[in-house]
């Protein structure tokens, strides 16, 4: 099992220490207006009950949609071979507000997770399984977990890693997704579990090699920014493994 570890105390704030002495870039992800966002920062200080941040160069302060006391979720790469660092802390206030980016004051985490690195690896479906996968437009989901035929299309999993996966869907069905757009989707890994629901960016839109299917390579979002995200998160990354060592046995045989 592909294990999500857990830092706390003097440990996750080692880890911080050192992503600061570092100037170890991370990502600050947030819901605003419905949809995720994600913004480069890097770290500026730390204190006894906080740390902040600063916006990268050329983000202008007043266009981030943030309120004190928002949950928002903080990731970083952590070195070659370790995997990358994530968790959810609040906003404890802003400060030297500027166009040039400001600072932005947020609460120690209680605790920091690793996600190790080869769960970042991408395996392919075992040729065993066929994985089904639903994709929608933002905004296209009821509060019953329903959504409209009219918005959602079917999809095989074509491969996964905890950060990404690659689904493709019929050209005849001519979905509409394109670069850069948000999509919801939800996927059974494996017969009689329970299926996993998150959302995701497109990175790439590519036709396959017979033109029949459009393949789009999809990033996953906001799983690091709440406990159910990172519970999610967790499941994703035992789904590489499953299907790492179901494609090894049947290379075995």
């Amino acid at each position: 099992m592909n294990e999500i570890l857990m830092l706390r105390g003097s440990e996750s704030g080692r880890i911080l220490q050192t992503a600061l002495d570092k100037k170890m870039p991370a990502i600050m992800s947030y819901l605003s207006g419905g949809r995720w966002h994600l913004v480069r920062v890097l770290l500026t200080d730390i204190r006894a009950d906080s740390f902040s941040i600063r916006l990268s160069p050329g983000k202008k302060f007043h266009t981030i949609d943030l309120e004190s006391g928002q949950s928002v979720g903080i990731s970083f790469k952590y070195g070659y071979g370790f995997g990358k660092f994530v968790f959810d802390t609040k906003i404890a206030g802003f400060e030297r507000p500027s166009d040039d980016g400001g600072l932005i004051k947020l609460a120690l985490p209680e605790q920091v997770e690793l996600v190790q690195r080869r769960s970042y690896f991408r395996v392919k479906v075992p040729e065993s399984l066929d994985v089904n996968v639903s994709m929608w437009e933002p905004g296209c989901i009821d509060g019953y977990g329903r959504v409209s035929v009219e918005h959602c299309w079917q999809g095989k999993l074509v491969d996964i890693s905890a950060g990404g996966m690659q689904v493709a869907i019929a050209s005849a069905c001519r979905p509409v997704f394109r670069k850069g757009q948000a999509a919801g989707l939800r996927f059974t890994p494996l017969p009689y579990e329970t299926p996993l629901m998150f959302n995701a960016y497109v990175k790439n839109v590519l036709p396959t090699a017979e033109d029949n299917n459009i393949c789009f390579g999809l990033q996953m979002i906001g799983l690091e920014a709440s406990p159910e995200g990172r519970m999610v998160l967790q499941r994703l990354c035992n789904v590489v493994e499953q299907y790492y060592q179901l494609s090894q046995s049947a290379n075995e045989d």
